[in-house]
């Protein structure tokens, strides 16, 4: 490793990467029933206030953990997600009209994001035909079945929790944790990664970068909680 690449160290404070996120923004939040979620990122963002937010993450969270603190706090206008079971509040607000709210089969919300990631145009999938799914979507039949073409979905921000980073940004992720971290990385134009804690770059093994630093902007320590990511 040369010198110059040695200097290279993207940690920053929780006030400054998250203050980069503007309001109507689209981001990105990782994590799966908030297992791999970065509560720090979160807490900062409702402290922060931005507001009119499209936010995308594979569920709403609980009320009052995850994307559910957002929720609480009346900063999303757009949600994009797979399912909202386990947070009534955000059942309420979609009810009521306060948050418009985008069901999305799970596997289909994460091959949208990672053709984002991948710069593919979209990709076709019979999951959805002959549901309400299929509303407004092109419909193409091939060797005698149909598939709906569903686009890349992409984001400004992504909100990523990690385990172990280096200064370069090279991630490496605990166990199921890492579910839609690398997918939204790869999506989103500014990456700011929660992790538990930095190393000197080298120290992470090549064979066990989970996301490669390229992919990432800033680097915050978490607070308060220990492998989550």
């Amino acid at each position: 490793m040369n010198g110059a690449a040695t200097t290279i160290n993207k940690e920053t404070t929780l006030s400054d990467a998250v203050g980069r996120i503007e309001p109507g923004a689209t981001v990105m939040v990782g994590g799966f029933m908030t297992v791999g979620t970065p509560e720090n990122l979160v807490d900062e963002l409702v402290r922060q206030g931005q507001a009119r937010l499209r936010v995308v993450c594979n569920d709403a969270g609980t009320p009052g953990r995850g994307v559910g603190k957002l929720v609480r706090s009346g900063q999303i206008a757009s949600f994009v997600t797979s399912h909202i079971g386990l947070n009534p509040e955000m059942g309420q607000a979609m009810t009521d009209g306060r948050v418009d709210v985008e069901l999305v089969p799970q596997g289909t919300l994460a091959e949208r994001i990672r053709s984002a990631g991948a710069g593919l145009g979209g990709f076709l999938t019979p999951t959805g035909v002959g549901t309400v799914v299929q509303e407004g979507k092109q419909v193409l039949s091939i060797d005698g079945r149909d598939y709906l073409l569903e686009l890349p979905l992409r984001g400004h921000v992504a909100l990523v929790r990690a385990q172990v980073a280096d200064r370069m940004g090279n991630l490496r992720f605990y166990r199921s944790a890492r579910n839609f971290n690398p997918l939204i990385a790869m999506a989103c134009d500014y990456v700011i990664a929660q992790v538990d804690r930095i190393v000197d770059t080298g120290e992470i093994d090549p064979d066990s970068v989970m996301l490669p630093g390229i992919l990432v902007d800033a680097l915050v320590i978490a607070t308060g909680e220990v492998n989550n990511g």
